[in-house]
């Protein structure tokens, strides 16, 4: 493991991230799916399409807009293998009551603050990361770069086009606006998940 990686897996512990390191893309997927089925069903906090499915109460939302074909057609066999998980990739709009899991592929990682940063112009990849109550982010270990400053370039090509959406994501949504107390998940997740890719 790089020292890079290393400070990056440090920082992002430090702001409540949960790392875990992957072999392969295939295996985050697997890890995903594994971090849904344990985690306790989400109780929408306002009228959607799962409270009005049949089983709805033990349904599982994932919502992942941004990965590729194979990617998705992969974990849409995962999802089915595991049973009472429900994958979206649009669509999701229709769940403003929140989603259980939102997956989504980093497109970089800042070490210096433990940062991810995602391509976000397509509302959908927005709404998968805001409306749910864990976010599980996959990043490819050589897609980590020391700090912002250093990667400038990327950045502007990222932010450079008319209508363009990138998001730096520390740790899961917290804020203390309400008389200085810390909450957590108030605008957001409530717990961020990283998986590092080592072979992508």
């Amino acid at each position: 493991m790089t020292d890079q990686t290393e400070k990056f897996i440090n920082n992002a512990c430090l702001v409540g991230a949960r790392v875990v390191l992957v072999k392969t893309r295939a295996a985050a997927l697997e890890q995903a799916v594994s971090v849904l089925a344990a985690k306790p069903p989400l109780e929408p906090q306002m009228p959607n399409p799962k409270s009005e499915t049949p089983g709805g109460d033990s349904l599982r939302i994932m919502a992942a807009p941004n990965l590729g074909d194979d990617d998705f057609n992969r974990l849409s066999g995962l999802c089915d293998a595991a049973g009472m998980i429900r994958l979206l990739r649009k669509g999701i709009r229709n769940y403003p009551g929140g989603i259980d899991m939102g997956l989504t592929l980093a497109n970089f990682g800042i070490a210096d603050t433990g940062t991810l940063v995602i391509n976000s112009d397509r509302e959908e990849t927005r709404l998968a990361t805001m409306l749910c109550e864990v976010h599980v982010a996959i990043l490819n270990i050589p897609d980590i770069r020391d700090t912002a400053l250093s990667m400038t370039g990327k950045l502007a090509e990222m932010t450079g086009r008319q209508g363009s959406y990138t998001a730096f994501v520390t740790g899961a949504s917290r804020t203390a606006d309400i008389e200085r107390v810390l909450a957590i998940g108030v605008h957001g997740p409530l717990s961020l998940h990283i998986l590092l890719v080592e072979n992508p």
